[in-house]
């Protein structure tokens, strides 16, 4: 790279000459001036969970270096390499890693808690150019805990409602806009003879919490609220109640013991008219090895009693280890890797980003069918920004909440499951309270 001393730039300047003004600007242009690189010489450790958007980033870590002069130590692992290392870093309070991915909406309580998270409000309100409002708003929901910033969201997962349009126009079917017309149809429109059911979705007890939550919020539920645990409320309990209707009455009856990924595989192989999951997985639905890659719609999450509440959630982000000596570098990496460019260019690729910027530039919407395009902005106006109960035991929560739906799909009173599992996640609340 060309280095241009200060003797040097003002030599050239002197010298007025055409051809040292286009030297000049080549040279500022190849390698910015030391002042524009406060960070020179430094080193970060970043630990990034294995995932197209970590390959993105990793491969423009060079430019980062050219820009800031900050030399990037990436260590790439599965998601559950991640949750060990990061285990290991943070509980002996290490100073690294600087920075680090994670889920929030299953880990910001406790790891705010634990006071591992970096609040990042100053460097935020410190730095006006980062755009934070181009930000889905609620995404960052999904990384507050209060007013306190935790972390910045990298891409989104929204909920919404996949269907087959081949079954529904040779059937003169309207897309469903309601959960009640979604039953209704999903009941006209089953042959299970034929091996076609009328919906499908998550069946098993964790992973059916994310599911379920749309359709609790949209019946005006929640999991818990103002601190308390609302499991068994009139408007939660309709909406456990909806979709363990739609898994007992018109789902293939070993859906309660099916992965949520081959719950994906089922739909992908024609097996449903109906399927409701989060839109960062339309690839694999319209992979070339799917049966309905041609033939399948995307319409936003149908309304409840109290409209379309479906989730919009930043299922990864990046954090500053509390423990890090370098956290203005630290922070000067976040801001590069949510850049609007770098968001803008991870969505040409996939990747559903998290700026209403790259959703209103052509470049970023131009890979996308037109329909999900239109679907998932909006859902990004309207969605929830959380899909599981929001406390430090997460995964204990989720627990607890998905028995409601396996017991009513199992034939079981479903207010009765509500009321004991209710019961449950507030003992777990309680034991969560500071003493």
């Amino acid at each position: 790279m060309v280095r241009w001393t200060r003797r040097l730039l003002y030599l050239l300047l002197g010298a007025g000459t055409l051809g040292a003004a286009l030297l000049l600007a080549a040279g500022l242009e190849e390698d910015p001036l030391p002042a524009q690189r406060p960070f020179e010489g430094q080193r970060l450790t970043v630990y990034l969970a294995e995932h197209p958007w970590t390959d993105i980033i990793s491969g423009q870590a060079d430019e980062f270096k050219r820009e800031t002069g900050v030399e990037l130590q990436l260590v790439q692992v599965t998601e559950e390499q991640l949750q060990e290392k990061l285990a290991v870093q943070l509980i002996s309070r290490s100073d690294t890693p600087d920075v680090f991915m994670y889920r929030p909406y299953m880990d910001k309580q406790l790891y705010f808690k634990r006071g591992w998270l970096t609040p990042l409000n100053a460097y935020v309100s410190g730095s006006p150019d980062y755009d934070i409002a181009d930000l889905t708003a609620s995404a960052m929901e999904t990384n507050k805990v209060g007013d306190a910033i935790t972390s910045i969201p990298v891409f989104l997962d929204q909920f919404i409602l996949y269907y087959r349009k081949d079954i529904l126009e040779s059937h003169s079917e309207p897309v469903p806009r309601t959960l009640e017309e979604l039953s209704a149809s999903a009941a006209r429109l089953q042959d299970p003879a034929q091996g076609l059911y009328g919906f499908i979705g998550r069946g098993q007890a964790v992973p059916l919490v994310t599911a379920v939550s749309s359709y609790v919020f949209s019946q005006g539920g929640d999991f818990i609220t103002d601190g308390r645990a609302s499991l068994n409320t009139p408007q939660a309990v309709k909406g456990f109640r909806t979709y363990a209707n739609l898994l007992a009455s018109y789902a293939p009856p070993e859906v309660l013991y099916l992965p949520w990924t081959q719950v994906m595989q089922e739909f992908a192989a024609g097996r449903a008219v109906y399927y409701t999951e989060t839109s960062a997985i339309y690839k694999a639905i319209l992979s070339e090895n799917s049966f309905v890659r041609d033939k399948v719609g995307f319409a936003l999450f149908p309304a409840g009693d109290a409209g379309a509440k479906p989730y919009n959630v930043a299922s990864w982000a990046l954090a500053i280890n509390s423990g890090s000596q370098k956290k203005d570098a630290a922070w000067r990496f976040i801001q590069w890797a949510t850049s609007k460019e770098n968001v803008l260019e991870a969505q040409r690729s996939g990747i559903i980003g998290v700026r209403a910027s790259a959703w209103n530039d052509p470049r970023g919407v131009e890979s996308y069918p037109p329909q999900l395009v239109e679907v998932v902005k909006k859902t990004i106006e309207s969605g929830s920004g959380h899909d599981v109960p929001q406390m430090i035991r997460v995964g204990e929560g989720r627990e607890v909440v998905g028995r409601i739906v396996v017991r009513a799909v199992l034939g079981e009173d479903i207010q009765a499951a509500a009321d004991e599992a209710n019961q449950a996640l507030q003992r777990l609340l309680d034991q969560e309270k500071p003493e």
